[in-house]
């Protein structure tokens, strides 16, 4: 994570798929990819030494485990530029704005699993707090798998002055609320609107703020024992119905 908590970070990449997109987008600059000579090769793996370029060092092992900070770097670490943020008011002003808002998500597994569903599913942006929430730290990027290569993300103060922003620009503001028992996530007719999607934190859910500032709430429909689900699976289920709802398939 890059110093202090204005900036969102990314400069240490690791895992094979994560580490190929960086290469492929080519939005920031890369200083160095490290390869372990004794990993197994692939087609990924093939190409992301083709990309690296002069950036490529091939290293023992070792090396590439005293500089992951991450459980299976695959055999790769990168390092590059940090992420530049995004702005939200342009964001928000593009006519298919689909914008995914996460209300103090900290855990940095569950941040990189949304973002990859969110870009997975067209999302044109993420909205994150500058605090109390993960910011992109190697197991974030791990876990987007790519998608923090692909997906603007934009910094705020505070998500409920976010939202407040989304409505002068004449977006909609969606809450996902477990307690939203009136209106079903799958009964949403708002999907081809310019809209915001508001996740809540992995324990308290959205803040009283945040679910004031939200035009509509919806929830998940539960027909077993266990009432909620974790926010990336909640995340990958109304990322994807918004997609199904807004436009087909891209061929």
């Amino acid at each position: 994570m890059s110093k202090g908590r204005d900036g969102l970070g990314g400069e240490q990449v690791e895992g094979r798929r994560a580490v190929l997109e960086l290469l492929r987008a080519g939005r920031r600059p890369v200083r160095t990819v490290f390869v372990s000579g004794s990993a197994r090769d692939d087609s990924s793996l093939d190409e992301i030494r083709d990309r690296a370029g002069a950036a490529l060092k091939v290293v023992g092992a070792d090396r590439i485990d005293a500089l992951a900070r991450t459980d299976a770097p695959q055999g790769v670490v990168a390092t590059a530029a940090p992420l530049v943020p995004a702005e939200l008011d342009e964001l928000l002003r593009a006519p298919d704005a689909f914008l995914v808002a996460l209300d103090g998500v900290s855990d940095p597994r569950n941040l990189g699993a949304v973002a990859r569903v969110a870009e997975t599913a067209g999302a044109t942006g993420i909205v994150l707090p500058r605090h109390r929430s993960a910011h992109v730290t190697p197991v974030v990027a791990k876990a987007a798998a790519g998608a923090i290569e692909h997906l603007p993300i934009a910094l705020v103060a505070g998500i409920p002055g976010a939202l407040e922003r989304a409505s002068r620009a004449g977006c909609w503001t969606i809450g996902l609320d477990a307690d939203a028992a009136d209106r079903s996530l799958f009964d949403l007719e708002l999907a081809d609107q310019p809209l915001v999607l508001v996740f809540g934190s992995e324990g308290r859910g959205l803040a009283r703020l945040t679910t004031a500032r939200c035009d509509v709430l919806v929830s998940i429909p539960m027909r077993g024992a266990i009432a909620s689900l974790n926010v990336s699976a909640a995340a990958a289920l109304a990322c994807h119905e918004i997609a199904r709802r807004r436009a087909p398939l891209r061929s």
